[in-house]
């Protein structure tokens, strides 16, 4: 389905007779495709009541000629792409025209500058699979339009619920993928059933099938918010602050909202909120992650959401973007408590002139460790371009340090590159299951970014070695090596800490276009015929897209890396556009199994196999 314009400003949907059959009957099956690219296709779609009595949908539209199965019997490990329609709303007054297949082009061109559904595209990552590449269906969500695709969860197990996050929405939904390449909706969180704050980042599934996610703005409406743990925040609205952590039940049903701020209120010189708030907070979690075995959930603040969406181009103020990291104590599953609150601290790099590249700005994302022997976790900076470390979650108030600066990482991945850090635009970071590498996803600088005659830097993927530094003990004292002066944030830190072992770039010679997000391959397909999860992945996923409304867009691709046990990356030049040949599957074409809708614009992504080829 397409919006077309009421009168200017508004939007309307046009419901088909068949779509609304489709709802009532809860779904419908029929063959055909309304464009040449895509000539037979079947639609089967699923619908849920959600909390406001309406109903709400994911389409599929399977591409038949595809099945679950390739010729040779193999069966499909599946690459799952939260995608949103790119349209007129994404783009910046002055740039109207460049976008593609819009206006100028005549009626069938306009349509595609309106909103259009998102939704999952299945792409068959099966390795040696003839449809490699393709992408097999495209489930769209209904009715909302303008989500804002964002963040699902880091990695996959069988059995759980896939859920995926509406940035602009305000909406989690929780999918069925039990069999693939087909998808079912399990159920949907509103706005309405997350008052205590909004916009949904990221999520982290719990060993019961429940998750937690963060919603980094605040409260829905401004002023005092009470929660059910007794404590009252005064926020001041939506996608401002402060922010919080919500369980989630298996269906999006929401068990329980945590309040990320403390009740004192954080550092006022380091913590800008606009409007002001009486109490100053950086409580805008973003990155999450949890060890259950140590009952602690780790979560990083990033930025006041909607002031960064607002000014892209001249930031407010530098104070928006966040230094700080969260721990929780999750003994009660249902019921998690704000435990501890990190300041990361400036670097080498550090200019009092220019606090917005500080290494301590913008803590994006956070991941923790895996095996019992260990309990340290890794936290990222976007802006800062550093990455820090704490060797105990646990600890009443965990001591983080700066172990690698992206800087020294530049030149691994193109060689001119220079080696500053600073703004690096770092999004995805993630331990290996065996910690022994961290993997890490980088936009690169943009050009101009420090001045005027900034070149910018490629961005790209690199991983580390960690292994020094995972074992080196639970105290910071224990740990041989320090980022304490600009040629060692230029060179690596020495001792204990993370060298580069792989990097591969992405759009060589394009500053500011690398990859903002990705996921690891846990799947194997063993002799048996069924896939099992695995420690050592040999595949990554990466994609060019952060928010085109924060003027860091992308060439909206989607690359796939492959991965050796010795920590080397490179692009996979056989993962490739159906359409175009090219290396990287475009998310921009005129084509897709649910129509032609034109662009689209991918952010996460995720490896998924279907439960009946999985032991």
């Amino acid at each position: 389905m397409r919006s077309t314009p009421l009168r200017p400003g508004r939007w309307r949907k046009v419901v088909t007779g068949a779509a609304a059959l489709a709802l009532a009957a809860g779904a419908v099956t029929y063959t055909g495709s309304s464009t040449g690219a895509y000539a037979d296709v079947q639609t089967v779609t699923d619908a849920k009541t959600a909390a406001d009595g309406k109903q709400y949908w994911v389409q599929n539209h399977l591409v038949t000629k595809d099945l679950a199965r390739s010729e040779s019997g193999t069966p499909k490990k599946w690459l799952l792409v939260w995608a949103g329609d790119e349209n007129i709303a994404d783009t910046l007054v002055k740039d109207v025209k460049n976008l593609p297949g819009t206006l100028g082009g005549g009626l069938n061109k306009i349509k595609n500058a309106l909103p259009g559904p998102d939704f999952l595209a299945v792409i068959d990552a099966t390795q040696g699979s003839p449809t490699y590449g393709k992408v097999v269906n495209t489930a769209t969500v209904g009715p909302l339009v303008e989500n804002e695709p964002h963040h699902m969860q880091y990695v996959w197990h069988k059995g759980d619920t896939i859920y995926a996050g509406a940035l602009f929405a305000a909406a989690t939904y929780a999918f069925d993928v039990s069999a693939l390449p087909q998808l079912k909706l399990k159920g949907v969180s509103l706005p309405t059933n997350t008052l205590g704050g909004s916009v949904p980042d990221a999520y982290w599934v719990l060993k019961d099938g429940t998750a937690y996610g963060t919603y980094m703005g605040g409260p829905v409406v401004p002023g005092p918010h009470a929660y059910a743990d007794g404590s009252t925040q005064i926020g001041n609205g939506f996608a401002g602050s402060p922010g919080e952590v919500v369980h989630f039940g298996q269906n999006a049903e929401v068990l329980s909202e945590s309040p990320a701020a403390t009740p004192q209120g954080d550092n006022q010189k380091l913590c800008d909120n606009l409007p002001q708030l009486g109490k100053p907070t950086c409580a805008n979690p973003h990155g999450i992650q949890a060890r259950e075995d140590l009952n602690t959930l780790v979560t990083s603040d990033y930025a006041e959401p909607r002031n960064i969406i607002l000014d892209p181009v001249k930031q407010p103020s530098p104070y928006l973007r966040r230094p700080t990291v969260r721990t929780w104590d999750i003994s009660d599953r249902n019921h998690p408590k704000l435990k501890s609150v990190s300041y990361l601290q400036d670097g080498p790099r550090a200019d009092p002139a220019d606090p917005l590249h500080a290494e301590s700005r913008a803590v994006m994302e956070t991941t923790v460790t895996n095996l019992p022997g260990h309990k340290g976790a890794f936290a990222q900076t976007m802006q800062g371009g550093a990455v820090f470390y704490t060797p105990d979650i646990t600890a009443a108030e965990p001591h983080w340090i700066e172990v690698f600066d992206d800087g020294a990482a530049n030149k691994s991945i193109y060689a001119n590159n220079d080696s500053n850090g600073a703004s690096s635009n770092g999004g995805w970071i993630q331990t290996s299951p065996d910690d022994k590498y961290l993997y890490r996803a980088i936009v690169g600088r943009q050009k101009g970014t420090l001045s005027a005659d900034d070149p910018g830097t490629t961005g790209g993927v690199y991983v580390l070695d960690i292994q020094k530094l995972v074992n080196a003990g639970d105290r910071i004292e224990d740990i041989q090596g320090r980022v304490d002066t600009k040629a060692k944030a230029q060179q690596g830190g020495g001792g204990d800490l993370p060298t580069v072992v792989g990097a591969a770039p992405i759009n060589p010679g394009t500053p500011g276009a690398g990859p903002h997000w990705g996921a690891y391959d846990n799947w194997a397909l063993g002799s048996d015929g069924f896939y099992h999860e695995t420690t050592s992945p040999q595949h990554l996923a990466v994609s060019n897209y952060f928010v085109a409304r924060s003027g860091l867009d992308g060439d909206h691709k989607v690359n796939l890396l492959n991965l050796g046990p010795d920590g080397k990356v490179s692009v996979d030049s056989n993962f490739r556009d159906e359409f175009t040949g090219q290396v990287g599957i475009n998310f921009n074409r005129k084509s897709w199994p649910h129509g032609d809708f034109g662009n689209a614009k991918p952010h996460s992504e995720l490896f998924v196999v279907a439960d009946a080829n999985i032991k």
